[in-house]
C-alpha cells in the first residue's frame, strides 16, 4: 500500500464530472486499500477519486465510529430531511464551514472494489461524508454548496491558505 497525493482546489480533475468503472478487476482493490491509507494519513474521514487526481467514480470513508467502505459508481437514491453542519476537505485543507447543508437519510446503492453489489442506508455522519464524497465525483466541492456570502468568505480563506502552501512548498523544494 501506498499514500497518494492529494489534489489541491482548483486542479484537475476536482472541477469536472468522473466517469464511471466499466471494468472491475484487482487493481481497484489496490486502489481501494491505497486511498484508504492516504485518508488515514492525511486524518479524513472520506477521500473520492478526483481528489488523488483520477477522474473515476470511486470513493472511500470511515466515520469515526464506523468500518471503512469502499464505493464503486455510487448512486443516492433516496435523500431526505436536512441540517447545515460543519465540513472541511482533504482538497481544501485547513478552510472550514459549519453552513454545509446535506440530507439527514440517504440510500446508496454501489459496487464494492470486487465488483459486488452494495445497498444500504445512512444517517448522519455518515450520510454527509457520503453526499461529500459523492459530490467530488460530480465536480463539485463543499463552497459549491454555500450561499453566496459564505462561499465568497470559504473561497477567500482558500486563496490566503493556498498561498502559503505554495510559498511554503517553493522554499522547501
Amino acid at each position: 500500500m501506498s499514500v497518494l497525493n492529494v489534489v489541491l482546489y482548483p486542479d484537475d480533475p476536482l472541477t469536472r464530472k468522473a466517469a464511471p468503472f466499466t471494468e472491475i478487476g484487482p487493481e481497484l482493490v489496490q486502489l481501494a486499500e491505497d486511498m484508504l491509507e492516504t485518508m488515514h494519513a492525511y486524518d479524513g474521514v472520506g477521500l473520492a477519486g478526483p481528489q488523488i487526481g483520477i477522474a473515476r467514480r470511486i470513493f472511500v470513508m470511515q466515520p469515526p465510529d464506523g468500518e471503512a467502505i469502499c464505493l464503486v459508481n455510487p448512486e443516492i437514491v433516496t435523500m431526505e430531511g436536512r441540517v447545515e453542519g460543519e465540513e472541511g476537505c482533504l482538497s481544501m485543507p485547513r478552510v472550514y464551514s459549519d453552513r454545509v447543508p446535506r440530507a439527514t437519510y440517504i440510500e446508496v446503492k454501489a459496487l464494492d472494489p470486487t465488483g459486488a453489489p452494495i445497498h444500504f442506508e445512512a444517517h448522519d455522519f455518515a450520510a454527509r461524508i457520503i453526499q461529500h464524497e459523492y459530490d467530488h465525483l460530480e465536480g463539485i466541492l463543499f463552497p459549491d454548496r454555500l450561499d453566496i456570502i459564505s462561499r465568497e468568505a470559504v473561497l477567500q480563506e482558500w486563496d490566503d491558505v493556498r498561498a502559503a502552501l505554495d510559498a511554503t512548498s517553493e522554499h522547501t523544494g
